[in-house]
């Protein structure tokens, strides 16, 4: 953990930078948005890259950018699919430490990242979380699961807050408070994301989930509003307080996570997560920073 909670994009680049960089290896590498995201962080020393795609493609694109692949390992792949599985391989040997998407389909690439042969592989599920700086807000907010999982059952939701709460803790926040959301902050049986946010509560109180404190369900004014809270008579330790807001499906947490960016004004960094080493899956619609962020993230992970 670091020696203080990073609590804004600045305190996360700041964590990174003057340490030795970790390496990102990239699959299909051959596409502006990822070369020009790759000069940034070699030029803020967040990172080193191997680039797994199709050379000429690689070396023409980066050209045309002005990019400089000086001392940038290039390993020639022209079938995208393949590139997937040796960049997955060059992670899962330990000659890089993150994994980074190109221009390749995200199934594809996460196809190679659970092939049994690849060895990143966990046992847990694979789950996404989008960590937020919002103006006025005096701390990251984390929000999971807005981009992998469409409908997760119970255990599955288990699997996605000992992900996000691995990456709290990293962040220098522990335990992490874990607002479980629904649109009541009562059980009602004809809710379903509320009988599920009942018994996560539950699990994390017999240590079924580790190093977080689970409440729910809650409502998104007071998981993130103490004042909300109070005026709805709420006592609870996450409260007003939470880092991480987990929501009842994909549809909730990609919405919900949208609205932060763009109504909101908020900034975003994203990561795979629940393999043995970071995934960085960014869109195309992301912004440079968004994609600077989230390797940022990833190294500090890694």
């Amino acid at each position: 953990m670091p020696e203080k909670t990073l609590k804004s994009f600045d305190d996360i680049l700041n964590a990174v930078k003057g340490k030795t960089p970790k390496r990102v290896a990239v699959a299909a590498a051959q596409d502006d948005a990822v070369l020009e995201t790759v000069r940034g962080a070699r030029e803020q020393k967040i990172a080193e890259f191997t680039l797994v795609g199709n050379i000429d493609k690689i070396k023409a694109t980066a050209h045309r950018l002005s990019v400089n692949l000086d001392e940038v390992t290039i390993v020639h792949e022209p079938d995208n699919r393949r590139a997937a599985y040796r960049a997955a391989a060059l992670v899962s040997s330990g000659q890089a430490d993150v994994l980074m998407k190109g221009l390749i389909n995200t199934a594809d690439l996460l196809r190679a990242v659970l092939d049994k042969d690849v060895g990143l592989r966990t046992g847990r599920v694979l789950s996404h979380i989008a960590v937020y700086e919002l103006p006025g807000f005096q701390r990251l907010l984390m929000i999971t699961d807005g981009g992998m999982n469409i409908t997760p059952a119970l255990q599955q939701k288990a699997d996605i807050i000992q992900n996000s709460v691995q990456l709290a803790n990293v962040l220098g926040i522990s335990p992490a408070k874990v607002a479980v959301l629904a649109a009541v902050e009562v059980v009602n049986p004809d809710m379903p994301a509320t009988l599920d946010a009942a018994a996560l509560t539950k699990m994390a109180d017999r240590g079924q989930i580790k190093g977080a404190i689970v409440d729910g369900p809650l409502a998104f004014d007071n998981a993130i509003s103490l004042e909300a809270a109070k005026h709805k008579g709420i006592i609870s330790p996450v409260a007003g307080f939470a880092d991480i807001l987990v929501t009842p499906d994909i549809e909730a947490g990609n919405i919900l996570g949208k609205s932060l960016v763009y109504a909101a004004k908020g900034k975003m960094a994203g990561l795979i997560l629940g393999a043995a080493k970071p995934v960085v899956v960014t869109s195309r619609a992301d912004t440079y920073e968004a994609k600077l962020m989230s390797i940022a993230l990833g190294v500090l992970l890694s």
